[in-house]
């Protein structure tokens, strides 16, 4: 028996989903945390033995806490993984020992996350390699609507191995559809910190002691920069050195200035939608 719970986020995740079972079939709970899939998702669930959750999607965060809040795990420490990604012999091993110590210093541990594109893993141009995926539930919540934001109340750790991610295992043109549906969240996001209670500052940004409220105006600090786009492709492909992952380096922040032209346009459309919609409304 294992000391290690899975809950693996799914729709139509058919094709992934084999090889992501696969890759943690040593715990003794997998829960499919399934969104409704109207492929064979649910049938591949089955078949490996995983318990199934659904529950319709409405945004990341809240469906995230729904499921730490409301899925009943057989173990103490959870680990989140995606169906397009992996996680390696060397880190499950690792899993288990941390979750085998009677008293542990940590409450959560972030993983460092290989991506691949095109046969060839992106060690420069990601966007950020470490994420918080193995904790103990009753101390993390997420928030934003979309590329959530892991809040841990309590010590955070490193691993030491990895996470494989193939983003781009479906194909390009399914990745073009998920950032287009991605996009239009983070405009959401965009609005709603701008309606929050708390105005920017950029003093804020860099010397806020809170590391949640230093990110929230390190966001907003982006947001409002001009030429967003062509700042994302030259901070991924020059400042991070992208350009030594050769033709797929450059593919890739290219999409990813792409994915950022699309938020600005998409803030662009709700703000005027708004503010037509101020202009019409009757006193």
């Amino acid at each position: 028996m294992s000391s290690v719970s899975f809950v693996v986020l799914t729709k139509n995740e058919q094709q992934d989903l084999p090889g992501c079972l696969q890759s943690i079939a040593w715990s003794s709970d997998i829960v499919v945390y399934d969104s409704c899939s109207t492929d064979r998702t649910q049938q591949i669930a089955t078949d490996a033995g995983s318990r199934i959750i659904q529950r319709p999607f409405d945004n990341w965060a809240s469906h995230q806490n729904w499921g730490l809040r409301n899925i009943t795990f057989k173990n103490t420490w959870l680990f989140y993984i995606d169906a397009d990604e992996r996680l390696t012999p060397e880190a499950a091993t690792e899993l288990q020992a941390i979750a085998s110590i009677p008293d542990p210093q940590f409450v959560a541990y972030r993983i460092q996350r290989r991506d691949f594109f095109q046969d060839r893993h992106l060690r420069h141009v990601q966007t950020s390699p470490w994420y918080i995926r193995f904790f103990r539930p009753e101390f993390v919540h997420y928030e934003r609507l979309v590329n959530p934001i892991t809040v841990v109340d309590g010590p955070v750790g490193d691993l030491n191995h990895h996470l494989d991610h193939y983003p781009f295992s479906k194909g390009l043109s399914h990745w073009i559809a998920r950032h287009n549906s991605y996009s239009t969240f983070e405009a959401q996001q965009i609005l709603q910190n701008r309606a929050s209670q708390e105005p920017f500052s950029l003093p804020a940004a860099f010397l806020e002691r809170d590391f949640n409220r230093r990110r929230f105006h390190q966001k907003e600090l982006f947001y409002r920069l001009p030429a967003r786009p062509l700042i994302k492709f030259l901070l991924l492909f020059v400042l991070k050195r992208g350009f030594l992952d050769g033709r797929p380096g450059f593919t890739y922040a290219l999409l990813q200035s792409i994915y950022e032209a699309m938020i600005v346009l998409k803030v662009q459309e709700l703000e005027l939608q708004q503010a037509q919609g101020s202009a019409i409304r009757p006193l």
